[in-house]
This record gives structure tokens, C-alpha cells and sequence, in this order.
């Protein structure tokens, strides 16, 4: 099964082959022209024109992550804000499917970032090694973050996509902030998020903040600037993340999978992470609370990574009868920034989704 895939970015959009799960040959990559609708919609087809004739086969169908809001399950794009010549509402979907004679899906990016680490990222690769290690563990469950721009997920169980009566599950850069409750939590995860905070502690002014991947360097010692403010600024980051963790695997109970462009800080931010998931909630009568109901490995840690993946199975007798039954005695879930590539894993993701629902 061929299909062609596009990971839309605000400066550029990049067109991608996928035939039997796996990239094949150039990728293809033009200007967005994101405040010029005219130029935008002609560069779309253009890509996907000149992937279907450098591939010299027919194709199955078109499957791509864009921008909302969106009413996705039509393929009609909202009012965007960083593609500013999408207003009013554009029949993206069913102007490719007039063009090229072929099923369209488009999805949340957040949504096929989970989907593509579910079926061919991190958690085949997780379960794998449970197998392997002699543990009878599995996982289903996935919740995939994306930290960059933005904050996005998406959320997968037994490789179906959890997408919602409006295509809005999973929001979770609209949930509370925690910290202060005039804002949401993407105010606490993302770039112009580790700026604000890099510039509070450093006491300068925002416009003059430098840029993450500058404040990691600083940091690490690396570039001049103020070290202790960027190690805090990146912490503060994880608390927020990790807050988000926390609540996400109290409510669905998977792997908690992370990647974009800020995920590169993984060593700064997991500090944050497990301070939040650690901390403990009071109750009424003063009794503690832990964060988690059970406990949460972070798998980038090698140690963590070994024990996570120790069988903990317990034979026990079934009363009254002469049989037993495996107890699995360490309830357990776990976190991790992925080692794949995130536009990649997107790209994944939409190939399998349109794949999925074509079989069907």
C-alpha cells in the first residue's frame, strides 16, 4: 500500500512517500506560503503531485497531519494562526480527493504522533523488550506529547486511535495550569514557556531572551549567560510537564511517550518531571496522598529502564482448587522522550491510520 504523507510546518511543508510502513525515495520539500491561501492549496498539490510521479505507481491514498481548528473527520481547515490565509473554512480533504481520485484523511498532529509511536515507535519497541526480558507485561495504552511550538497530544489503546465526538481528545495544551490558573498549561510547556522563564529568573527582559536550544547551551556551560537561570527554567518546564504526565496516566493508565523540538532537553527536564510526579497531596484530615496510585519509571534512565522491565509475576493459588494463576505484583506504568524522529512518527502515524481504515 502506497501513501503519501505531508508534515505542514508554518515556514515549510514537506511531502513524504510511505509504501508497506517504510519512507521511500526524496522527500520533497516547499514553502508554506501559509498567508497566502492561492499559493498555499497550489503548493499542496504540487507535492503530493510530484511524489505520486517520482514514485511511477498508483497510489492508495493521501494521509497528513495539519493544523486546527479543524473539523478533521471532513477535512475542512479552520481559522489557523499560523497559516493565516485559512479563514472561514477550506474543503482541504475533498478538494485532494477531486484532484487525485483517492481517499484523504487529515488528523491532528498530536493524534498521529501518538499513533505512530503506538504501531511503529517506541511502545512495539518497549513491549519487545519486556518479551524478551522474560516479563508478561504488555502495554496497550499510549499517550504520546509533542513539546515544541505548542503543546499537543494524542492517545492510543490497542492500536485505535482515541480521537472524541469532536475530534478534540486529547487537548491537552488547554488543560489547567497549575502554577497560575489565568493561563493554560501550554503557557507552562513550550518554547515561548522556557523563554518567559529563562527571562524571570535571569531578571532580563523577554525580547532579548534567547532562544531554547541557546538556553540548554548556556545551561550546560557551553555559551555565555546565566547557567542557574537556564537549569531553572528548564525544571520549571518538566514540573509542568510532569504535572501533565501525572494526570494523564491517573486518567488513561498507558506509556507516556515524548517528542518535538524541546524534547532535545530531555536531561534538563526530566528534574522537573520527577519532582511533580514524586510530591505527595494532602488530605482534609491531614493524611498524605502520593502523586500516583502506582509507580512510574522513567525509561531514558538506564537503571529505571532495567528495572521497569524485570518480571514481577507471583505464581498464586486459585482457593479451592488445585491451580494457579500469575499475580503481577508491582502495578507499574512509565515515561520516556523517544529516540525516533518526531515528523517522522507523524508521518508513521497517518500512513497506518488511512491504512487501517482502507483494510476495513
Amino acid at each position: 500500500m502506497l501513501i503519501l504523507t505531508l508534515d505542514a510546518g508554518g515556514t515549510n511543508f514537506v511531502f513524504s512517500a510511505i509504501k508497506d510502513g517504510k519512507f521511500i525515495g526524496e522527500k520533497i520539500i516547499l514553502p508554506s506560503n501559509g498567508d497566502n491561501l492561492e499559493l498555499c492549496l497550489s503548493g499542496i498539490v504540487e507535492g503530493f503531485t510530484s511524489l505520486k510521479e517520482s514514485s511511477n505507481q498508483a497510489i492508495d491514498a493521501i494521509s497528513f497531519a495539519f493544523p486546527g481548528p479543524a473539523e478533521f473527520s471532513k477535512g475542512i481547515i479552520g481559522d489557523l494562526a499560523n497559516l493565516t490565509g485559512f479563514r472561514g473554512g477550506v474543503a482541504l480533504g475533498p478538494m485532494l480527493e477531486e484532484k487525485f481520485k483517492v481517499p484523504v484523511f487529515i488528523n491532528n498532529d498530536g493524534d498521529l504522533y501518538a499513533y505512530g509511536e503506538a504501531l511503529a515507535g517506541s511502545l512495539p519497541e518497549i513491549n519487545q523488550a519486556l518479551q524478551k526480558s522474560g516479563s508478561s507485561k504488555q502495554y496497550k495504552n499510549l499517550v504520546g506529547m509533542t513539546l515544541g511550538t505548542g503543546f499537543g497530544a494524542g492517545l492510543v489503546h490497542d492500536k485505535i486511535l482515541i480521537k472524541g465526538d469532536n475530534m478534540c481528545a486529547g487537548e491537552i495544551w488547554i488543560t489547567s495550569n497549575r502554577a497560575d490558573s489565568n493561563y493554560n498549561s501550554e503557557e507552562g510547556v513550550s518554547i515561548r514557556a522556557v523563554r518567559h522563564f529563562y527571562a524571570d529568573y535571569a531578571k532580563i527582559n523577554y525580547e532579548i531572551c534567547p532562544e531554547p536550544k541557546i538556553i540548554y547551551e548556556i545551561a550546560k556551560g557551553k555559551t555565555q549567560g546565566n547557567q542557574q537561570a537556564a537549569i531553572k527554567a528548564y525544571e520549571k518546564m518538566g514540573r509542568f510537564i510532569g504535572d501533565a504526565i501525572a494526570n494523564m496516566i491517573t486518567l488513561f493508565d498507558g506509556i507516556v511517550v515524548l517528542g518535538g523540538g524541546i524534547a532535545g532537553a530531555k536531561d534538563l527536564i526530566i528534574p522537573g518531571i520527577e519532582l511533580e510526579l514524586n510530591r505527595d497531596f494532602k488530605t482534609l484530615t491531614g493524611k498524605i496522598n502520593k502523586r500516583l496510585t502506582h509507580k512510574v519509571f522513567c525509561l531514558n534512565r538506564p537503571k529505571e529502564y532495567t528495572e521497569f522491565l524485570k518480571d514481577y509475576g507471583k505464581i498464586v493459588n486459585i482457593p479451592d482448587t488445585n491451580k494457579t494463576i500469575i499475580y503481577d505484583i508491582q502495578p507499574r506504568s512509565a515515561y520516556m522522550f523517544s529516540e525516533f524522529n518526531t515528523s517522522e512518527m507523524i508521518s508513521l502515524g497517518a500512513y497506518y491510520f488511512a491504512q487501517n481504515i482502507i483494510k476495513t
